[in-house]
């Protein structure tokens, strides 16, 4: 580690979506990275980075190096002299490191991860008197707010999962300790990101992944049911024409008309790079879109990659199927976490944001950029085929 310099940065989640990309571009403009992480169950952190570094096409030479640390633990469970050396290294602190999970039953893990952590991270930021603090939050911090969202602090105590919540009081905990030491702080909040508009390559294939992928599945099921003599499909009216294309009716129920707010990792690194090389950035940013998908769009173009016809949303009080069929029965049950945003409402204020970017907005979410994204991630099996950094 070389000190203190305007190109030195700490990194924490620099093995997940958004860090690993971010840690690339931050290599490739010259910076020097050091990674805070964890060892996976089967590698260690610079072998970790390492593979991650070969698929994104990047040689970090000596720029980039590796700390294992245990943000459960007193100066992230490093020996004196790693963490003093640590500390002197310290200058803008990126902290990108989360655990994305919606559900309930993970409560406790995401408390841990998002809020609890936060500790020795925030030891390190003032022993190491740090620049600057850079902390990846998300658009949803702002919770079951209606209306416009501003680039404020989360007043709501009312939330859709435990991923919102623990978002919103990590970003409490942080500016609070911020304010108390003098250190320059900026939130960063990105709505959902999904891969490169250019390449669709992406790392992580959840959220919108997760709908086209469960839809994929289903389709299979009842290609192979018809193939096979109609045991499920015939009551149901599914049916296959010549062409191959399925008959698929699917009914998505939800409570109110909406958008989903989307945006691609490179309008997301892009921005968040303003943000870095900009002086005097201190405060909340939104990294969103502005002119986000409504649900009936992104289904015609689920419809149109998957070879499917039959997708229909329906709007109603409860935004519940009551006589469901199978695939709906399905749908339902892989999806029900993500609901909240298949409909959202929320719009979020940009004005610090569009000041820094002078106003660029993110790439419009067409046709050609979700069958880009779609096919990378049909190609690599969604993320599981052998070798893919995990």
């Amino acid at each position: 580690m070389q000190g203190k310099s305007e190109r030195s940065i700490i990194l924490t989640g620099a093995t997940g979506f958004l860090g690993a990309f971010l840690m690339s571009s931050l290599l490739e403009r010259g910076y020097q990275v050091t990674v805070l992480g964890r060892p996976s169950k089967t590698m260690r952190l610079p072998e970790r980075l390492s593979v991650l570094t070969h698929w994104l096409n990047i040689d970090p030479g000596e720029r980039l190096s590796a700390i294992e640390v245990d943000f459960s633990k007193k100066h992230l469970g490093l020996d004196n002299k790693v963490y003093l050396n640590l500390c002197a290294n310290a200058g803008k602190i990126i902290h990108c490191a989360s655990d994305t999970s919606f559900a309930e039953r993970n409560r406790n893990r995401v408390v841990n991860t998002n809020v609890n952590s936060l500790l020795s991270l925030l030891d390190l930021v003032v022993d190491g008197r740090a620049e600057h603090l850079y902390y990846v939050s998300t658009a949803y911090a702002c919770g079951k707010c209606e209306g416009i969202c501003m680039e404020t602090p989360v007043t709501t105590r009312s939330f859709n999962n435990v991923y919102e919540e623990s978002k919103a009081q990590a970003e409490e905990i942080i500016r609070r300790s911020c304010e108390a030491n003098e250190v320059p702080l900026s939130i960063v909040r990105p709505s959902i990101v999904y891969g490169d508009s250019k390449t669709g390559k992406s790392l992580k294939f959840n959220a919108l992944y997760y709908a086209v992928k469960s839809i994929s599945f289903i389709r299979d099921i009842f290609i192979n049911d018809i193939r096979q003599g109609r045991r499920r499909s015939g009551k149901w009216g599914f049916s296959l024409d010549d062409d191959g294309l399925l008959y698929l009716p699917l009914k998505i129920y939800l409570t109110n008309r909406g958008s989903v707010n989307l945006i691609p990792i490179d309008y997301f690194v892009a921005t968040f790079l303003d943000i870095i090389e900009h002086p005097g950035t201190n405060g909340i940013y939104h990294i969103t879109s502005d002119n986000p998908p409504d649900i009936s769009t992104l289904a015609e173009y689920c419809e149109r990659f998957l070879g499917v016809r039959g997708i229909q949303v329906l709007w109603n009080q409860s935004g519940k199927n009551t006589n469901p069929n199978p695939a709906e029965e399905l749908f339902n049950k892989l999806f029900e976490q993500y609901r909240p945003y298949l409909s959202d409402n929320r719009i979020f204020d940009q004005s610090r944001t569009q000041t820094l970017t002078q106003g660029a907005p993110a790439p419009l979410f067409t046709y050609d950029i979700f069958e880009k994204c779609m096919a990378y991630a049909v190609a690599c099996d969604w993320g599981n085929i052998r070798g893919f950094p995990k």
